[in-house]
């Protein structure tokens, strides 16, 4: 973990791409997108079905360590209105005991915003929209009007350089002054390049590409 300041908060920053709050004890992580996987199969791309269990697997052993009291899910928790119904009865019963040892909040983003009745009855949680918590706002997409202090997801942001005559890609947050992007936490997402013209339109010329590596935090400029 590498602390990450923002907005008058401190945050440590995973190189898995969740936040870690730790005046809150709170744990953040954006699109996660369960069964992505299992809504490609319906349309006849098959993919090896395991995104789920990899991605609880994941947000598990980070629980285990730093044993958070909330978690806020930044939207995009599944990656459509059904999938919670998908969701597999081993799966299923791992994500009900992770809702059910914290304060779970789902925040509502544009692929699944019409699962709130199956999230709270099969899963567990509480479903909003968006939450100001300690002055700072947790929604799914970054609002460029938005002038108060924000952390959002939705763009799944990737750093991609050249290092030695080779492409190299690493998930990373973005964060200008008021805005805060996580990357998509869930293991089969892709992801959106940092400097790409929709992530600059939503957060400002002036934010940077923030990496997380040992006990380092790695700043990029977008502009470069």
């Amino acid at each position: 973990m590498v602390r990450l300041s923002f907005a008058g908060h401190d945050f440590d920053a995973l190189p898995q791409g969740a936040l870690f709050w730790p005046n809150r004890r709170a744990l953040l992580v954006a699109d996660l997108h369960f069964e992505k996987a299992s809504w490609f199969a319906r349309s006849g791309q098959m993919l090896p079905p395991y995104d789920s269990m990899a991605t609880l697997s994941d947000l598990a052993v980070i629980v285990a360590a730093l044993d958070p009291v909330e978690i806020w899910c930044l939207g995009d928790s599944f990656h459509d209105s059904a999938g919670c119904d998908r969701l597999g009865d081993e799966a299923q019963t791992r994500l009900r005991a992770l809702t059910a040892a914290t304060r779970w909040t789902w925040i509502t983003g544009n692929h699944d915003f019409r699962a709130r009745a199956g999230l709270i009855d099969r899963c567990g949680g509480a479903v909003v929209d968006e939450a100001l918590v300690d002055g700072l706002l947790l929604r799914h997409e970054a609002d460029p009007a938005e002038t108060r202090p924000e952390l959002s997801g939705h763009f799944h942001p990737k750093l991609r350089v050249r290092l030695r005559g080779r492409s190299v890609s690493r998930r990373c947050f973005v964060a200008s002054a008021t805005k805060l992007v996580l990357p998509a936490f869930g293991s089969l997402t892709g992801g959106l390049d940092a400097a790409h013209p929709e992530i600059v339109r939503a957060v400002g010329r002036e934010a940077e590409a923030l990496v997380p590596v040992e006990n380092r935090l790695l700043r990029f400029a977008l502009a470069a």
